[in-house]
């Protein structure tokens, strides 16, 4: 982000709790994490339609390998990444060789902790590229926001999150909009007119929604891990996202190799590449640095919860563009899947106010305003909060 659209808040601003201590950094007034939620629903909406389209048309005869995709995403990702690094050390690239280099081969420790995000991501992503080819954007986005369920769940077993009634509640309600939804999809597309059709519409479907569900475990599991190695340790949010290119690279290499080597020898590394072929390799590039930066400024769940908008959004679309019929079902049920969204955050918007969040959750909002202003002070955040929140979790 350019200095000069990043305001950095004042010791006053830290201890009085204002609006910009809340957000964090802002660019032209507006609090980045929005900013790149904001952009995040952008880039889901783009990329769930760009995947599908891809996967309809065909070049020759010739459907690309997804696989081939993924790799190419995270090979931009990793460059990507490593440029946000090179300019955080000054421009200096020996620097930043030399950081990628004591952190991930001479401590191999550190390094295979990446590894399992790097591992989930790369098989998530091609999990992906098969439920889209199976099923509609509009039946993708509703099923995948079962993810918010998995996330939710791993934060409560890994992080010791707690949850209120009325989120878990929300969650349920969350889980039976997706299955209202599914099932409505599925009754939609066997009343159709081509009835000798529907047998296998309905096994493209199962298959679809089978690379959805692990998806979403995988989603669910990998994020909450990975804003742990973020939040729980001191290496930045660019080193981090450039480890977990390097694992997710090699990942994908191995699974080219094994996996589709001998049809990539055959047909040739971009067969069936079109222009929106590369538009969904940059997307899902973007989509991994916009993640990373959501983790870091907000959390897993908010970002979970910002694709109840590309749900919305993805519907609309896909009614003049891939023909989606929706039916009362599938109507009903993502009304269930937003108004579980909007419970979740306590009836209100999170960026309206503290919600409703218990004694344990203010105190560490009170431990992490403090732990702000005496950052300003004496750089020494991080134990004036582990300090704060000690004293707050006895009280």
């Amino acid at each position: 982000n350019s200095p000069a659209l990043v305001r950095t808040p004042s010791a006053c601003d830290a201890m009085a709790g204002s609006p910009t201590d809340a957000a964090g950094p802002s660019c032209l007034g507006v609090p980045m994490k929005w900013v790149s939620l904001l952009l995040l629903v952008a880039q889901t909406v783009s990329v769930v339609f760009a995947m599908r389209l891809s996967r309809t048309v065909q070049v020759d005869g010739q459907r690309y390998l997804n696989t081939t995709a993924v790799f190419f995403s995270e090979l931009i990702k990793l460059l990507c990444s490593f440029a946000f690094l090179l300019h955080e050390k000054g421009g200096s690239f020996g620097s930043a060789c030399s950081i990628v280099r004591t952190h991930f081969i001479r401590s191999p420790a550190e390094a295979l902790k990446v590894a399992v995000p790097g591992l989930l991501y790369t098989v998530q992503n091609n999990l992906l590229f098969i439920s889209l080819s199976n099923l509609s954007g509009a039946v993708y986005q509703v099923t995948y926001q079962l993810k918010i369920l998995t996330t939710a769940i791993c934060m409560v077993l890994m992080l010791g999150k707690r949850l209120t009634g009325q989120q878990w509640a929300a969650l349920l309600l969350l889980a039976s909009g997706v299955a209202l939804a599914q099932g409505g999809s599925e009754g939609e597309a066997g009343s159709g007119a081509t009835a000798r059709a529907s047998p296998k519409q309905a096994h493209a479907q199962l298959i679809g929604f089978i690379a959805l569900i692990v998806a979403c475990f995988t989603s669910g599991f990998a994020g909450v891990y990975t804003e742990r190695l973020l939040k729980q340790s001191g290496v930045s949010l660019w080193l981090r996202n450039v480890q977990l290119g390097i694992w997710s690279l090699v990942v994908g290499a191995v699974a080219l190799y094994f996996g589709e080597g001998s049809e990539i020898r055959e047909r040739g590394f971009f067969a069936g590449y079109t222009w929106v072929v590369w538009c969904v390799v940059l997307l899902q590039a973007a989509s991994g640095i916009l993640v990373a930066l959501v983790i870091k400024l907000a959390d897993n769940i908010i970002k979970s919860f910002s694709a109840a908008m590309s749900l919305l959004i993805s519907t609309l679309v896909s009614i003049p563009v891939f023909g989606f019929q929706p039916n009362r079902y599938f109507a009903a049920g993502a009304c269930l899947v937003l108004l579980s969204a909007h419970l979740y955050s306590g009836g209100s918007l999170p960026c309206l106010g503290e919600g409703r969040g218990g004694p344990q959750e203010k105190s560490q909002r009170e431990a992490e305003k403090l732990g702000k202003a005496l950052q300003l002070i004496d750089g020494s955040s991080e134990k004036a909060v582990m300090r704060f929140s000690v004293i707050s979790d006895k009280v």
